[in-house]
């Protein structure tokens, strides 16, 4: 097997959960352990970022049994392959589970032979899936064929708010769309790939093209080659934010399943008629050009970008620089040096002129962000900062250029830095509550007032880590000052740390720190 495929195991008795990790030898068999919980509940919020190529869950346990589990993970990451476990009075109720999409099923007890029987038949299947939805012609034939054609014009004018409204419905109908709802919000995930690799971009087409269709609450088409157009509908506002997210974390791992491809989504603002979808649709485009200079996975909304988009002014700059990307950074330059070549004579007077007002744009539009330049960027205020510019026209487009960034950079920086008191108050409870071993995604986000989805990508995002990792790192810092501060027993601090189970504690301290606990309390006692 050339791929390693993580698998993650659910089970509310610890000494199965053992037995899984401790009698498989992962490394050889193409596998990796990806982590474990007790319940379905915890395990959700966990597969929600780990997002393991298979779950082996059973099938009873407390508080969200294994078949709830299977479900809402088939509906948030439909590529992950289940194996359910089950004693013989439940075999009755595991045959129901294959309804929902399980790969298998073994009866307790098992032996780790029959597991990673299981588990290679998931590894195949999976492998089967992505020869499959790699298939280019197959994927070029069915975005060209008539009936996805027609689909794609009428929801592209009804985004653009050309549609005849009046027979809407009906052509829905026709097409076997379902738009009738509540609310409304769209989604514009824009794809890039290292170096234009055309072949990565079609894969990650392709992957997408296939998965989307089981979007229930979704209906979707790709406009151009690589921006997938999403419009989903909801009966609450929260229902309907927590699905766009879902499906906006699942775009950017189907897609990024190819190393060489990054993920841009942006989300328009909510609303409440079809033929509003147009506002919701030019929100999310607007949201996509802010981040043209980015080259990072990331999940914006309307609601990150509030600082900019409030900034209302007549002056023609200050409007470019709310959207500006590193592209339209070059055609302003190019503007200013064509209305310099105009007059060659007059050189450093006009380039003077346009320096200095383009140098007080920037100043309002910095101002308005909550900025000052006098503190950010002293320099460009000073005379000397005018005279050496205007030397010659490279020196002049070099300072325009340096002028302008510096505007788009401060931009991005609010923008994305409005969630640090979020970060500061979830870091604050995490420090509070780590020794709880119910301290899960979904309950910080709850402390914090936001949905899991929504948290999870602003914490990924704002703090270049995985909640789960950045969890998992706190505790471990804390039952290493324990084992150098204390003669506290190791299943004492697994329990302290907020672990269920100390042997799990001994397997992450290992995979953490490369020691034992017992190794790591041994070399601090030399």
């Amino acid at each position: 097997m050339n791929n390693v495929y993580s698998v993650f195991v659910v089970d509310d008795e610890p000494i199965v959960l053992e037995g899984i990790r401790s009698k498989i030898d992962w490394e050889a068999s193409g596998f990796a352990f990806a982590g474990e919980a007790t319940d379905g509940e915890i395990a959700l919020s966990m597969i929600r970022e780990l997002k393991p190529d298979i779950l082996v869950t059973d099938i009873k346990m407390p508080f969200m049994d294994g078949l709830q589990l299977s479900a809402a993970v088939k509906r948030i990451q439909p590529w992950i392959k289940i194996i359910i476990l089950s004693g013989h009075d439940e075999f009755d109720y595991a045959k129901k589970a294959i309804s929902i999409g399980i790969e298998d099923y073994l009866l307790k007890p098992f032996t780790p032979e029959e597991l990673l029987e299981s588990m290679n038949k998931a590894a195949k299947q999976i492998a089967v899936e992505k020869k499959q939805l790699s298939d280019i012609s197959r994927l070029k034939a069915e975005l060209k064929s008539n009936e996805t054609l027609v689909k794609k014009e009428f929801l592209n004018n009804l985004l653009h708010g050309s549609a005849d409204m009046s027979t809407v419905m009906q052509k829905c109908q026709e097409l076997g769309i379902d738009l009738i709802s509540r609310f409304y919000k769209v989604l514009i995930s824009k794809i890039e790939a290292k170096d234009d690799n055309n072949d990565a971009l079609q894969q990650a087409r392709s992957l997408l093209h296939s998965y989307s269709d089981a979007w229930s609450q979704a209906v979707s088409f790709f406009h151009h080659s690589n921006l997938l157009v999403c419009i989903f509908k909801g009966s609450t506002q929260q229902e309907l934010d927590d699905i766009t997210f879902h499906t906006a974390e699942t775009v950017a791992h189907i897609a990024t399943k190819n190393e060489e491809c990054t993920v841009i989504t942006a989300i328009g603002k909510t609303v409440e008629h079809l033929s509003q979808l147009r506002n919701s649709y030019s929100d999310a485009k607007r949201i996509l050009e802010t981040t043209k200079i980015s080259k990072a996975n990331r999940i914006l909304t309307s609601d990150d970008m509030d600082s900019t988009f409030e900034i209302n002014e007549s002056d023609p700059l200050v409007d470019k620089l709310k959207y500006a990307g590193k592209n339209d950074i070059q055609t302003i330059i190019e503007e200013s040096m064509q209305l310099i070549k105009k007059n060659p004579e007059q050189f450093s007077v006009f380039a003077s002129y346009l320096l200095v007002d383009m140098i007080f744009s920037v100043s309002k539009f910095v101002e308005k962000l909550g900025g000052d330049v006098k503190e950010l960027k002293p320099e460009i205020l000073q005379r000397k900062f005018i005279d050496e510019a205007v030397q010659d026209e490279e020196n002049f487009s070099r300072t325009l250029e340096e002028v302008l960034t510096f505007a788009v950079e401060f931009r991005n920086s609010k923008s994305t830095g409005k969630y640090s008191d979020v970060i500061l108050k979830a870091k604050k409870y995490i420090e509070e509550n780590y020794a709880d071993q119910n301290t899960t995604l979904t309950s910080v986000a709850d402390a914090v007032c936001l949905s899991p989805n929504h948290f999870s990508t602003i914490f990924s995002q704002e703090c270049k880590t995985t909640f789960i990792e950045y969890l998992t790192e706190v505790r471990i810092e804390i039952a290493k000052r324990l084992m150098k501060e204390t003669d506290m027993k190791g299943y004492d601090i697994a329990y302290e740390c907020g672990f269920s189970d100390p042997h799990y504690f001994s397997y992450i301290f290992k995979k953490n720190t490369g020691l034992s606990p017992r190794e790591y309390k041994l070399n601090f006692e030399k």
